[in-house]
């Protein structure tokens, strides 16, 4: 604890040492000896007897306090201007609609756009592929030769059958009543996925054979036990869960539909086994009434050959239910139902999965797939 002794004026010494600590605060004192940038100058070994009031020996005293004085009113500037300046705020903080927009981080490309998005669309961006020239289009547009295409192929199935000619499902049950021929072609549509057309509709198939014995009707397969019905459609793909689908279909239409067939697509798809082909399949065979494209793994594989669900740059179509969504979008309604059988018997005789005959194709030349996986089948 410090004790401050006041001068006297017969005393020198504690006038100079009073002097030298004026007002003497410790808390000031340590504020000072913190925010002063220079060091107290020592005072001179000789003392002078005439001292201004305030003045200490050799000079006038450090100006400790002013230095303290104007620190603290900088200081205070600086906070409140500080203060008066706007937060900035995170983008992530920032409410939706304060978000940056996209552009705004834009390239500025040579031709003065700052906004690629705002820019006109160019349609006739053209783009070749293993020597064939196709058109990259935006989503829904037609590819600029698929008329052509499509007439190439009619041609070279007019000149060649195809299995799909002769046993397809509008052949089921041909010479029944109109309501067991319904239920006929809805069952040969469940027995078709995944399955040659041959072990199907053929002379001996599945179909037939379920014809011979009385079991192609809602009330027979009803009463026929699951045992019977698997020993008749063997050997068609997955035979032991088509049976029991085939009981269960059997059952429903019987207490719902009195024997028939689902009218909608929406309560076809309801039935146990049923997809989105074989119903949009069924409706336009049974009702004549479509819906949507029959799309099976020929006409999936087919069109994204020819590049007519997929562009340049982007990926295929993984499902046939994508291809069929991407198909009617540009493929005229009148085309629907034909392009279905047409692009499974080409898909049959020439566009095979493995080693398609494309030598033999008359659109080879349209086709930007032409040969790609005949000449990396001789590299490998």
């Amino acid at each position: 604890m410090f004790r401050v002794v006041a001068a006297s004026s017969t005393s020198p010494a504690s006038t100079a040492f009073a002097c030298q600590f004026p007002r003497f605060h410790p808390s000031r004192m340590r504020r000072t000896a913190r925010l002063s940038s220079g060091r107290r100058p020592e005072a001179p070994a000789s003392s002078s007897s005439s001292l201004e009031p305030g003045e200490a020996p050799g000079g006038p005293s450090p100006p400790a306090v002013r230095v303290f004085a104007r620190k603290k009113k900088r200081s205070g500037e600086a906070v409140r201007a500080e203060q008066k300046q706007p937060k900035v705020e995170p983008l992530l903080s920032r409410k939706p609609s304060e978000l940056p927009d996209i552009e705004e981080f834009a390239y500025k490309n040579p031709n003065g756009s700052a906004f690629p998005g705002h820019s006109k669309q160019n349609s006739n961006v053209i783009v070749q592929v293993n020597g064939v020239v196709s058109q990259v289009r935006p989503k829904g547009a037609p590819p600029s030769n698929w008329e052509k295409v499509l007439e190439g192929i009619r041609m070279m199935r007019s000149s060649e059958d195809a299995p799909v000619d002769s046993m397809g499902c509008e052949k089921a049950g041909s010479s029944l009543p109109p309501k067991e021929r319904r239920f006929a072609v809805l069952v040969s549509s469940l027995l078709s996925s995944q399955t040659k057309d041959h072990v199907t509709h053929g002379k001996y198939s599945a179909v037939q054979r379920l014809l011979q014995n009385d079991v192609l009707t809602a009330d027979a397969i009803d009463k026929a036990d699951e045992e019977s019905i698997r020993s008749l459609i063997y050997p068609v793909g997955f035979y032991t869960r088509k049976a029991s689908n085939l009981k269960k279909i059997a059952t429903i239409c019987l207490a719902k539909y009195d024997g028939d067939i689902p009218s909608s697509l929406e309560e076809l798809l309801q039935l146990p086994g049923i997809g989105p082909k074989m119903a949009h399949l069924v409706m336009n065979i049974a009702w004549d009434n479509v819906h949507g494209i029959c799309v099976d793994t020929h006409v999936h594989r087919i069109c994204n050959r020819l590049g007519w669900v997929s562009r340049p740059g982007r990926k295929k179509t993984s499902t046939p239910e994508e291809t069929r969504e991407a198909l009617q979008l540009w493929l005229p309604k009148e085309e629907w139902v034909p392009i279905n059988p047409l692009l499974v018997g080409f898909g049959q005789t020439i566009c095979t999965p493995l080693r398609p005959r494309c030598d033999k194709c008359g659109v080879n030349e349209l086709c930007p797939s032409a040969f790609k996986e005949t000449m990396l089948k001789k590299k490998s």
